[in-house]
C-alpha cells in the first residue's frame, strides 16, 4: 500500500490542524502568550505523527522492527494465534516514538484476527493477551510464518489496521497505525536466530530483529 505523505502520517493531520487552529484563535483573541500551551501541544501532536521514510535493509532472511520503540521481550513463547512454540520479540513504543507500523517480512496476509480487551500498561507482558489487539499472519514464499500483533497500552486508544487476508505485503510496507502508546508483538518460529536484545532502542524498517533459518 502506496503512503506518498512519509514527514507527517495522515492520521495526525485532524489533530494537528485542530491544535494549530485552537492556538491560533486564543492568541488572536486573548493574547499569544495565552496560546503558549496550545503551542505546546501542537508541537507534541507534530512529533507524535511525524512518519519518516526509511531504508529497507537488502538480507533476505531479515526480520525488520515492525516499530520504533525498545525490546521488552526477546524469548521462547507460546503463540496464541497458530498454537505453535515460536520467538517473540516485542517492542514498546512510548508517546515520543513514531507509531507508524510497518511489515517485518514480505509475505501475503493468510489471516487477521482483531480482539478487544483492557488496556494496561502495554509495557507488561501480560498485555499480549489481554489488551485490545490486531492480530496479522504474515506467510513468506518460502512458507515461513510470522505473526505481527498491534497491541493497545494504556494510553492509546485506537488501533488502524488498513489490510486484511488477501494483501501482499512488502518488507518496510506501512500497513497501520496505533496512537499514544502501545507495543507490537511478532512471534516467529522458533528456530529464527534473534539479533536484537532486551532493551535495545529499534526503528521501524531498519533494525533487524531476527533472521530467519
Amino acid at each position: 500500500m502506496p503512503y506518498p505523505h512519509p514527514i507527517i502520517a495522515r492520521e495526525g493531520w485532524p489533530f494537528l490542524a485542530a491544535a494549530v487552529a485552537a492556538a491560533l484563535a486564543i492568541g488572536w483573541l486573548a493574547g499569544w502568550w495565552w496560546s503558549v500551551p496550545l503551542w505546546l501541544a501542537a508541537l507534541f501532536v507534530l512529533q507524535f505523527f511525524r512518519d519518516p521514510a526509511r531504508e529497507v535493509p537488502t538480507d533476505p532472511q531479515a526480520v525488520l522492527s515492525p516499530a520504533d520503540g525498545r525490546i521488552v521481550v526477546v524469548g521462547k513463547a507460546r503463540d496464541p494465534y497458530l498454537d505453535r512454540d515460536a520467538l517473540k520479540i516485542s517492542v514498546f513504543m512510548n508517546v515520543f516514538n513514531v507509531h507508524s507500523n510497518r511489515s517485518p517480512v514480505d509475505g501475503v496476509v493468510k489471516q487477521r484476527w482483531y480482539h478487544a480487551g483492557s488496556f494496561l500498561n502495554a509495557a507488561l507482558d501480560k498485555a499480549s493477551l489481554e489488551n485490545e489487539r490486531n492480530a496479522l499472519w504474515l506467510q513468506t514464499r518460502g512458507g515461513v510464518d510470522v505473526i505481527c500483533v498491534q497491541v493497545a497500552g494504556l494510553v492509546a486508544r485506537r488501533i488502524l489496521c488498513y489490510v486484511d487476508q488477501g494483501a501482499q505485503l512488502s518488507r518496510g510496507q506501512r500497513y497501520g497505525f496505533i496512537r499514544f502508546g502501545s507495543r507490537v508483538d511478532v512471534y516467529l518460529p522458533p528456530d529464527a536466530e534473534p539479533v536484537a536484545a532486551l532493551g535495545d532502542k529499534v526503528s521501524a524498517t531498519e533494525t533487524i530483529l531476527a533472521r530467519l533459518k
